[in-house]
């Protein structure tokens, strides 16, 4: 891919993100700054945003002919309009504290340059109490730092509390800093097991990785920080389906968020945390619980404008069908899942979700008709789906198809779909010590070559010893749900029945 084909790929990937106001205000922005009436840019946005015409037809569009020449050099500056737009946006919405801060700083500095520290210290004042309301220890430090350099202007000052300040302010930032690093690592770690699918031992490398940078749970931290430490927690749960052992951890972080200094002013990690929570209590088969999240998070992304609605509409909309799903609401939950897929959207790996979610839930309603339509949208490789979803989602999709097959009675399908998945994922299965999967794919294969004698007690005592059963509140509801297809098979009840009927024994335990 040439610098041409990525500023392209940037700039459709970039509009994309963009809301309908946001699209209007852009235009704004570019009449505003065109000084030339026959400039192109505001044509070639609009075609971009449709996003129904290639890069040949655009430019003929244009141009009445091929130019690629102008038509490279007209995307090289829409290119460079979009990224000022953005900018001068964000630091217009979100970054105003930090701004006036740094104003302050260097309105500050300047008249202690010229000896005048009765002007510079209340400017300075004024800027520490706004930035200790909002908890910025990097603006904090240039603040004490300033301070102290300049405290032999000023005789009033008392410098050894200043230093205490400084040392005070300086712990809680190296405390942020390393709990960012703690973050990064472990989403290294995390990419690294899901869609590379390496085998890590990821507990270890949690407690090892906190440990190494001596960060305490206890900590007083910024509310960024206690977001970063909510979501290595909730990955913690992703990678080992424990997420009961997580829950009070969650719900007890958010008791603290709630009455944080600088919530207003974090409304993009403050509705990641809801999200996080409503996903866990979902998880935890706690649906009325996890709805009751799920509002806030509406709620939440109605503020300041729907300014994140759009960042946050697919996993909202597939969290509330999926708790819908559950709670015996599943024609709802097919509605909602249907309607959004109707629009375009940037989010693959939600997306890819959404669509498996739909194959499960109309096998549940045995709509194979549908089930089959949705399930010929994966028409990519595994490693296609590995590398946007991950591993185990892919391994998940197999599984979804075997099935759907079966039930189709599609059986050249169905043989060969069983040789490719055990090709593909028995070694690897065994390697993350995931042998239940491989378990119930010997038994799926054992329904669909003799799928009379499922019925009988020789098979239904050949099931109860297969596995290594968990308790029922701390199953995935996942698992519980594939488990329900084999259970249906053997008891001769409807899918959806069997499946509300496991997940409301795990409801009553919890």
């Amino acid at each position: 891919m040439n610098i041409n084909d990525d500023i392209l790929t940037n700039l459709n990937a970039i509009i994309a993100t963009f809301s309908s106001e946001e699209q209007q205000h852009f235009i704004q922005f570019l009449e505003t700054k065109n000084k030339r009436s026959d400039t192109k840019n505001i044509q070639l946005f609009k075609l971009l945003s449709e996003d129904e015409q290639d890069s040949k037809s655009i430019c003929h569009i244009l141009y009445k002919k091929d130019n690629k020449p102008a038509y490279h050099a007209l995307r090289k500056r829409l290119y460079q309009s979009l990224i000022d737009f953005v900018a001068n946006q964000k630091l217009t919405d979100e970054n105003s504290v930090d701004l006036q801060l740094i104003k302050y700083i260097l309105a500050a500095r300047h008249f202690l340059a010229y000896k005048n520290p009765k002007i510079a210290y209340p400017i300075l004042d004024k800027a520490e109490l706004l930035a200790q309301e909002h908890q910025l220890y990097p603006i904090l430090n240039e603040i004490y730092h300033t301070k102290i350099q300049y405290a032999y202007l000023h005789p009033t000052v008392h410098l050894e509390t200043l230093i205490d300040k400084f040392r005070s302010n300086q712990k809680h930032y190296f405390i942020e800093e390393e709990l960012n690093m703690v973050y990064a690592k472990i989403r290294h770690a995390l990419n690294n097991i899901v869609y590379k699918g390496e085998i890590l031992d990821f507990e270890t490398i949690l407690n090892n990785t906190l440990q190494e940078h001596h960060i305490e749970i206890s900590e007083s931290l910024s509310f960024k920080s206690l977001y970063q430490l909510t979501t290595i927690v909730s990955l913690s749960a992703f990678v080992t389906n424990d997420y009961l052992k997580i829950e009070s951890f969650l719900l007890d972080t958010y008791e603290k968020l709630k009455s944080h200094k600088t919530k207003d002013k974090q409304l993009f990690y403050h509705i990641q945390v809801i999200y996080i929570i409503a996903n866990t209590l979902f998880r935890n088969k706690k649906f009325t619980a996890s709805q009751e999240y799920l509002e806030l998070m509406k709620s939440l992304c109605s503020q300041q404008r729907h300014k994140y609605k759009k960042s946050f509409i697919l996993k909202y909309t597939l969290l509330k069908a999926l708790n819908l799903n559950y709670t015996s609401e599943q024609d709802q939950a097919i509605m909602l899942l249907e309607s959004v897929l109707q629009d375009q959207h940037n989010d693959v790996e939600t997306v890819l979700d959404i669509n498996l979610s739909l194959v499960m839930f109309y096998l549940q309603k045995e709509d194979l008709k549908n089930a089959k339509r949705i399930s010929s949208s994966f028409y990519h490789t595994d490693n296609y789906y590995s590398e946007k979803a991950g591993k185990e989602w892919t391994i998940k999709k197999n599984l979804v198809e075997i099935i759907l097959y079966i039930e189709l009675d599609e059986l050249d399908l169905v043989d060969s779909r069983l040789k490719s998945f055990k090709r593909a994922y028995i070694t690897y299965l065994k390697d993350i010590n995931q042998e239940r999967v491989i378990t119930y794919l010997h038994l799926i294969e054992h329904y669909y070559k003799h799928p009379k004698t499922v019925t009988s007690k020789v098979f239904n005592d050949k099931v109860e010893t297969s596995f290594t059963w968990v308790e029922n509140k701390q199953e995935d509801i996942f698992v519980m749900s594939f488990f329900a297809w084999l259970k249906s098979k053997m008891t001769s009840r409807p899918l959806y029945t069997v499946t509300l009927e496991l997940i409301d024994q795990a409801k009553s335990v919890n």
